[in-house]
């Protein structure tokens, strides 16, 4: 296989117990969660936006499913509430990963890590598989929501120095805004959600330059809005722009 194109490989599904090891607020509404313990071993994440399940039960009976050795996901039998999360950081020398959560107030995932302490345990499940972005490219357009914002910190983190960024985040305010390390060239803009515009302010960018890879996480409807505008309004390559819907807004009639 090239691995100078982008490529994808996947990777054995694995249902890991792993125990809260801290547990730190980065922001008012974003708290990173560290996870370890023996069933990290072997743990995978090649891609800066992979995604992990994370399984929280709802009851007795799903708890009880989920601790089965023979527990599958989409098995037969409870299954518990899943929730896909991006790895915001793994470290396999001293056994470490990372989880963001947007404490947005609803939902499995926002309420367990609202009461999470340590010693708790939570499982995970996958990687299925990674997207392999190699670094061909002169410059980078990373454009998402506080939901997108573990894939765009990582992805910076993993580039080096010679590169541009530019990085586009809407968040709810500006106490959200959080520290982002990269030996890249970077600017950020922080779109306020409801004061900025983001489609009006993608619109309106001024692209880096060389050959440039893009990509785009928000909400589901607005995503393939951004799409079109980066499309359309700036041409960028089709073949170097990945655009995903994160979560979907309510009410939303997107399929």
């Amino acid at each position: 296989m090239n691995t100078q194109v982008i490529h994808r490989v996947t990777h054995e599904i694995k249902r890991r117990r792993l125990q809260v090891l801290r547990i730190a607020d980065i922001t008012p509404r974003m708290r990173r969660i560290t996870l370890g313990g023996t069933e990290l071993a072997g743990f995978v994440s090649l891609g800066s936006d992979d995604h992990i399940k994370l399984l929280f039960p709802q009851n007795a009976a799903e708890q009880a499913a989920l601790e089965s050795p023979t527990f599958s996901i989409k098995g037969d039998g409870p299954q518990p509430a899943m929730r896909d999360y991006t790895p915001r950081r793994y470290d396999p020398q001293i056994g470490e990963l990372d989880i963001d959560f947007v404490l947005h107030g609803d939902g499995p995932a926002a309420t367990w890590a609202a009461q999470a302490k340590v010693g708790q345990h939570l499982y995970i499940g996958g990687p299925r598989g990674s997207m392999i972005v190699p670094d061909i490219f002169d410059s980078y357009l990373l454009i998402g929501d506080e939901t997108a914002l573990p894939a765009i910190g990582r992805r910076l983190e993993e580039l080096p120095a010679g590169r541009k960024v530019l990085a586009v985040i809407e968040i709810a305010d500006e106490a959200e805004q959080q520290a982002l390390d990269s030996a890249a060239d970077v600017e950020v803009i922080w779109v306020l959600r409801g004061q900025d515009n983001l489609l009006d302010t993608v619109r309106n960018l001024t692209l880096p330059g060389g050959t440039l890879y893009s990509f785009v996480a928000t909400e589901t409807k607005l995503s393939r809005q951004l799409r079109r505008v980066l499309l359309d309004a700036h041409q960028v390559d089709e073949t170097y722009l990945k655009t995903v819907g994160y979560w979907r807004a309510e009410g939303s009639d997107e399929e």
